[in-house]
């Protein structure tokens, strides 16, 4: 873990994570340190049904309390989140010192409220309520890390725009937890982009042909800090925890606007045109439903979705079609059972350049990790390699140990181990930016406008995809 402390701090500094853009912004108090543990930041966490809750507390941060409220109805998911974080206190390897302090009852949001214990809410759970959680809490003056999505119809849409009204007169932070931003294959992926020697221009793309795509296929088993995770029954109900293209979905949205328009203010009322959208179920077996969740049984409120008395035909998978600024994209979120032995979830993502194309795939020849290919437009094959090369090494400079190897027509780009933290460790990375953005009292100019736009396309986009059968 000290290890991943000194790649934090080498990764920061090396990628320049927080972008000159990132120092306007507005509205917020500043959060000041006073040399006390408990100073900068004062967790409560609220209703952690996800295991994303516990991973923002897989490490202690400098400035925040060591004591964390939490506040949640009486379920089974609480001890799941408290398991999570005990399993960190007391691993050998730079143990955490969290002190959980718990409160269960009926009335557990309005108690949060009333108690005010904290100044920052993490919010990762059940979503039927995000929406209302995430409103009220920015009403009573407290600032809010969200995991995504931050809704997930458009009624919770709408009152998310609210909610960025609210947060900017009560001068608190809204933020929501996207971590694909801190994987090494997507910053390769921004940086090569903006390189206009290697890729060109982005092209404009068509419905038929989008200049942008991306998918990703995540699995219902898999393994979190070691151990098989416990998914409760309603993580498979698309009215609590939301559709594939409202959940996963949201990432790649996120990204697309991250990689495509680093630093730019998105206007989603005039800049964002929805095409075409669709979506499909995953069978999932009671067998299989019974060893993620534990239960022997579908519960009722999932039996519309149920076949043949054993089947689940879950609401998970999605694509979406829309143009942004003119470019045209299609972004694809799947859910399968389990991943193939030594592999996991998965990301693609293709950007077409006028000079050259940028592809992202995990493939088993690969590893399943995360690999950047780069394949010269056609016509642009003469004297790539020697433009990319250079590239290359400039890259190389903040990260000593980049290489290229040509494999039939791309160039595959060798990325360091050392850069390669695994995905629950960007949820670290992911605090670090938040706790720099309440010091200064203010996200970058383009982080709402963002937030809002790929909202937009989730929400709007399920929408459309529920009108087409």
């Amino acid at each position: 873990m000290k290890k991943m402390r000194n790649l934090f701090i080498i990764y920061i500094v090396a990628t320049g994570l927080l972008y000159p853009g990132c120092q306007s912004g507005s509205n917020a108090k500043p959060v000041k340190e006073d040399g006390k543990d408990s100073a900068m930041v004062k967790l409560i966490t609220l209703d952690p049904g996800h295991f994303h809750a516990a991973l923002v507390q897989k490490i202690m941060y400098p400035g925040i309390d060591s004591i964390v409220h939490v506040y949640a109805p009486d379920q089974p998911e609480v001890q799941s989140h408290l398991a999570l974080i005990d399993g960190y206190n007391t691993r050998k390897d730079d143990p955490t010192r969290w002190q959980e302090e718990i409160y269960k009852g009926t009335d557990f949001f309005d108690k949060m409220l009333s108690d005010k214990m904290g100044n920052v809410v993490v919010v990762a759970g059940n979503n039927k309520r995000k929406a209302e959680y995430i409103h009220r809490s920015v009403s009573a003056e407290m600032n809010l890390l969200g995991d995504k999505p931050m809704a997930i119809d458009t009624a919770g849409f709408k009152e998310l725009v609210q909610s960025f009204k609210d947060a900017a007169i009560k001068k608190v932070l809204l933020y929501d937890i996207m971590t694909e931003r801190s994987e090494i294959s997507n910053i390769l992926q921004r940086d090569l982009m903006r390189d206009e020697s290697v890729f060109g221009v982005l092209q404009k793309g068509t419905l038929q042909s989008p200049a942008v795509e991306m998918e990703s296929v995540h699995h219902f088993y898999k393994f979190v800090s070691g151990s098989a995770l416990k998914r409760p029954a309603w993580f498979f109900d698309a009215s609590q925890q939301g559709n594939s293209i409202v959940d996963v979905g949201t990432h790649l949205a996120d990204l697309i606007q991250w990689e495509c328009f680093p630093d730019m203010q998105i206007d989603y009322t005039k800049e964002i045109k929805l095409q075409t959208a669709k979506k499909w179920p995953t069978p999932v077996t009671l067998s299989q439903f019974k060893d993620i969740t534990r239960l022997d049984t579908f519960p009722s409120y999932l039996h519309a979705f149920i076949k043949n008395d054993t089947i689940l035909n879950t609401d998970a998978n999605g694509s979406v079609n829309y143009s942004i600024k003119g470019i045209n994209v299609k972004i694809t979120a799947r859910w399968n059972f389990k991943a193939p032995e030594g592999g996991g979830d998965t990301h693609y993502s293709k950007f077409t350049g006028t000079k050259s194309i940028l592809i992202i795939r995990q493939a088993k020849e690969d590893k399943y990790l995360p690999t950047v290919y780069v394949q010269p437009a056609a016509g642009n094959a003469a004297g790539f390699e020697s433009v990319l090369t250079g590239s290359i090494k400039k890259l190389a400079a903040q990260y000593p140990g980049m290489t290229i190897e040509k494999t039939g027509n791309s160039w595959k780009v060798i990325t360091p181990e050392n850069l390669r933290i695994g995905h629950e460790a960007h949820f670290a990375q992911v605090m670090q930016r938040f706790l720099k953005y309440l010091k200064d009292g203010k996200l970058p100019d383009w982080e709402v406008p963002g937030m809002l736009a790929k909202y937009y396309v989730t929400t709007y986009g399920a929408a459309m995809a529920e009108r087409v059968k």
